[in-house]
């Protein structure tokens, strides 16, 4: 695979129209950039893609569910954007880091992280999720654009190693206004690090548009890092794929970093606590309804002869399988205690740390006595 100046300049200008190999309607069309990043995939590969998409589908779903029937505390819903995540996983290697936001659910799924463990957090008793150096995956951050700059870190950390491991840091279009994106994009830039800045611009941040955000297109704020910049379609699984494979490729070959804008949408709310229908309107929900990540790859695998009636058929099966684990799962979940936040805050003794975590067991300790 050859990249050049040439044609990683030539997609960073298509912004006017994101790039897309799989239209809406799921015709299949050519790109002469993406295609060749693809060109490997068969049919029962976009057909497994599809599986994980209907995975990650069925897990958020049943997820929100969960916290309306008070099992969960909150859940931030990613429906609408099931391509740009596992798209963008799946281009990954198992060596690779990604640092992620809080809406990023198909990577822990994907990469075999324990549920029970991760939906503790969502349940509220416990600080963390996993251990990141299992997965290679940088715990769930609700600080907005703060992974950009542990992305960046690694990246660079990596690159001082001679380890040709990258990260990709995964951030929605509210984030791109934050110090912290523009504050990791110049130090990835000036250290030429290998990192993949990946957006998902799914049209709010929490309640306000996308063009509150930014007048002109996101993927144009990179290149005032000197930083190639390509905006895809991303609803379109097979162009998230080749995207992020180019940008990937790049940073593992000495290329230095990437922006990518995937635009996309999020069909529900921002989180559970939120209401979408007081600041948009439902023609526009509507309109995106058509441009379905997974109905697209239904309509191109029929139209090529595939079984898509058995591969709904399969892919309900294991997705009924997961909802099932999911649900006994947070059922089950105890509280751990709650002590434990003191720990792993630092990887040695601190004193501050436990100054405070004496204080805690005196403040616990007058509970009980009065309670006694």
């Amino acid at each position: 695979m050859s990249i050049t100046t040439s044609t990683t300049e030539q997609l960073a200008d298509e912004f006017d129209s994101p790039a897309r190999l799989l239209t809406a309607e799921g015709v299949r069309v050519r790109h002469e950039i993406l295609d060749e990043h693809v060109a490997d995939l068969d049919l029962q590969q976009l057909a497994d893609l599809y599986t994980d998409m209907v995975l990650v589908r069925r897990f958020d779903t049943e997820a929100f569910s969960l916290t309306r029937q008070g099992e969960l505390a909150l859940w931030p819903p990613l429906l609408g954007q099931e391509a740009a995540q596992v798209g963008s996983a799946r281009a990954l290697e198992d060596r690779d880091w990604s640092f992620g936001s809080y809406r990023e659910h198909a990577l822990p799924i994907l990469r075999g992280v324990d549920i029970d463990r991760w939906l503790k957090v969502w349940k509220t008793t416990s600080n963390t999720a996993w251990d990141p150096h299992e997965h290679n995956i940088g715990l769930n951050q609700i600080i907005i654009g703060a992974q950009t700059l542990h992305a960046v870190g690694y990246a660079m950390g990596a690159q001082f190693k001679q380890d040709d491991s990258c990260s990709i840091a995964y951030f929605g279009d509210g984030a791109t206004t934050e110090g912290d994106v523009s504050e990791a994009m110049v130090f990835a830039s000036t250290y030429n690090a290998p990192v993949v800045f990946f957006c998902q611009n799914n049209g709010y941040a929490i309640s306000e548009p996308t063009s509150v955000q930014a007048k002109h297109v996101l993927a144009r704020r990179a290149s005032g890092f000197d930083i190639p910049a390509y905006r895809v379609d991303g609803n379109d699984i097979l162009a998230v794929l080749a995207a992020t494979r180019l940008a990937m490729h790049r940073a593992r070959t000495g290329h230095g970093p990437s922006f990518i804008e995937a635009v996309t949408y999020r069909m529900g709310p921002h989180t559970t606590t939120d209401d979408p229908s007081r600041y948009r309107e439902n023609d526009e929900v509507e309109s995106w309804k058509e441009r379905d990540p997974l109905l697209r790859v239904e309509r191109f695998l029929e139209s090529e002869g595939f079984n898509v009636e058995q591969l709904r058929a399969d892919a309900k099966t294991n997705a009924d399988a997961l909802a099932k684990q999911l649900r006994a799962g947070a059922i089950a979940i105890q509280p751990d205690p709650a002590e434990q936040m003191f720990d792993n805050v630092y990887s040695s003794p601190h004193a501050r740390i436990e100054r405070q975590r004496a204080e805690y067991k005196a403040f616990a300790a007058s509970y009980e006595k009065a309670a006694s």
